[in-house]
């Protein structure tokens, strides 16, 4: 693995519970890092701004002292996101140990956080965003692949992950239907450092998601994503069953939207809210457990999978 001290030696599987909106909350981020994963959440998802205090408090405070994995702040760079100098400042002043920057030129970021010492990964759909980050100065890649979760690419992660390895040989993490230990073992024999679960964590106890929303995951196969752009304005895996409920025709959904960061959709449903994001790896996500539980069979089925690949495992070491 190529990662740094301060995240190999506090994980117990090489794994990130994926910011998600609206969901991430700090309970599912404390259990998470508890549990030996990172656990992260997006800084907007703290509203008001002054909410955000009040979490990088609770997060910071709960893992004091090293405890269980270190956690993550996701920050939206995109231009729309009037927040975005707020969020960074809190984010520095708390010095959260590493912040996922996501949807735009990570540079500002990565100085401010280099600044304390944290680290930055970006978050990319294309070879060309890995590039453009890497001259930014981060720390790490996140290769958000085909069937991910939330705003996705469409490349298969066997492609991507192949031709960054070619000019990149730090930290690497891997998204996209990784939903059990198995996936995160494959992960790794590619040649990713980390793998990245998103869908899997909603369908946790601790997961601020609804009821309805964590059954539709148990209740879906791949066959229930949608790939649209209709939801927020950039293009992002969501459950059929949700924009239907939404009264939105799947055969005429709008394109060509500005991204909305959330606002309304129509008059009936919001985005995200109402209208749900998972991944392809809904398929193989059956129940909704705790956190602990869950990273507990993530990690048995991870060390039984990379037992019977020891020439991948040399490989990849």
């Amino acid at each position: 693995m190529s990662l740094p001290p301060q995240l190999e030696s506090r994980l117990s599987i090489p794994a990130i519970c994926a910011p998600l909106f609206i969901v991430s909350v700090p309970e599912l981020v404390i259990a998470a890092c508890k549990a030996g994963v990172v656990g992260s959440f997006p800084a907007l998802n703290a509203r008001p701004i002054e909410e955000l205090e009040a979490w990088l408090k609770q997060v910071g405070g709960a893992l004091a002292g090293g405890q269980g994995a270190p956690h993550a702040v996701n920050l939206i760079v995109h231009r729309t996101n009037t927040r975005l100098a707020q969020d960074l400042a809190l984010t520095v002043k708390y010095e959260a140990p590493m912040v996922i920057s996501s949807v735009g030129h990570p540079g500002p970021v990565v100085e401010a956080v280099h600044g304390y010492g944290g680290l930055v990964f970006a978050d990319v759909i294309h070879i060309h965003h890995a590039k453009k980050a890497l001259d930014a100065g981060v720390d790490g890649l996140i290769l958000v692949c085909a069937g991910a979760g939330g705003h996705a690419g469409t490349l298969s992660p066997f492609a991507m992950v192949r031709q960054v390895r070619e000019f990149w040989d730090g930290p690497l993490v891997l998204a996209g239907a990784i939903s059990d230990g198995a996936g995160i073992a494959a992960a790794r024999a590619l040649g990713a450092d980390l793998a990245y679960l998103g869908t899997r964590f909603i369908a946790t106890r601790e997961a601020n998601a609804d009821a309805g929303f964590k059954q539709m995951i148990v209740d879906s196969s791949a066959a229930d994503i949608v790939y649209t752009e209709a939801v927020s304005g950039i293009k992002g895996n969501f459950l059929r069953p949700s924009l239907e409920a939404a009264g939105l025709d799947l055969d005429t959904l709008p394109t060509g939207k500005e991204i909305d960061m959330g606002d309304e959709l129509n008059s009936e449903s919001k985005a995200w809210k109402d209208i749900w994001s998972a991944g392809q790896g809904v398929g193989s996500i059956h129940d909704v457990p705790s956190v602990a539980e869950l990273v507990a069979r993530l990690k048995a089925e991870y060390e039984a999978a990379w037992a019977v690949a020891p020439t991948a495992r040399a490989g990849a070491a």
